[in-house]
């Protein structure tokens, strides 16, 4: 008797301990979520002022969110197109050197965004280790649109290519073995079965590379600058306008949230289609 006593203090004790977990994690949910939600009320209950509203249509703003849009599109293509086959190659082969190659990959990640546009300038600036040969020809990249691109590339390439890789790890070889007996060469089993199979993601990594050059500041404005229509992307149009008209970076801000939410959900929209 007193044993089962004993064991029936236990399990209660046990599910109190559940139920006291359970609810410190929703607490902690809730306290995260709501800690990611103010500041975005914050930024939307601000531009009730018409003033935010006007500031959207100012060239300043117009020139940014155009300029970001082309020049992360152009990265993300830049980095689909090589990373993908690179991911591929770190998923699925075995080299000398993969394990240095495979840390270099993740290194702007961990990389200062200052450091990161530093690095870029010494190499590709006027008298940089690259640059001053492609000066010679009269090839100038710094402070010019490419050099945004570059910047963007630096910094995210490393969220798509280590999504990829854990992507391409994660499909059986045995259907991709089952395809080439079924007569598709390489490169048809890996564009009609491998990729199909690691869509997801590949998508989650492109989202993810995509917003973080959407956000990129620190190695655009050392790289590049910060010049209207040239280089002044949307967070360098933010902090540029913070400093004299703060409905424009307000409205700025609000304008480059709502562009990345829409993609998000798309991309979600997308994915799921996927999977079903």
């Amino acid at each position: 008797m007193k044993g089962r006593a004993r064991g029936g203090l236990l399990e209660r004790l046990l599910g109190g301990g559940d139920a006291l977990a359970s609810g410190a994690a929703v607490a902690a949910l809730g306290l995260l979520a709501g800690f990611i939600s103010l500041p975005i009320i914050s930024l939307l209950l601000w531009t009730v002022n018409e003033n935010s509203w006007q500031a959207m249509a100012t060239p300043e703003a117009r020139d940014a969110l155009l300029l970001s849009i082309r020049t992360t599109s152009t990265s993300m293509l830049i980095i689909v197109l090589v990373g993908t086959p690179a991911a591929y190659v770190l998923a699925r082969k075995d080299f000398p050197g993969k394990r240095l190659v495979d840390s270099l990959i993740d290194i702007p990640a961990v990389l200062p965004p200052s450091a990161a546009g530093i690095a870029l300038l010494l190499t590709f600036g006027r008298f940089g280790l690259a640059g001053r040969y492609l000066e010679a020809f009269g090839i100038q990249i710094t402070f010019t649109t490419v050099a945004v691109v570059m910047a963007e590339v630096f910094v995210a390439a490393h969220f798509y290519v280590r999504q990829a890789t854990v992507g391409f790890s994660q499909v059986s070889r045995d259907i991709e073995e089952a395809a080439r007996v079924d007569g598709a060469g390489r490169f048809g089993t890996f564009v009609r079965v491998t990729v199909p199979l690691a869509f997801p993601a590949l998508v989650a990594g492109a989202v993810m590379a995509w917003a973080r050059a959407l956000g990129e500041f620190g190695a655009t404005v050392v790289f590049a600058g910060s010049f209207q229509g040239v280089t002044q992307t949307v967070p360098l149009a933010i902090f540029a306008e913070f400093q004299t008209n703060i409905d424009a970076a307000v409205a700025l801000s609000v304008m480059v949230l709502g562009f990345a939410f829409s993609v998000i959900l798309a991309v979600r929209y997308l994915t799921n289609r996927q999977n079903y």
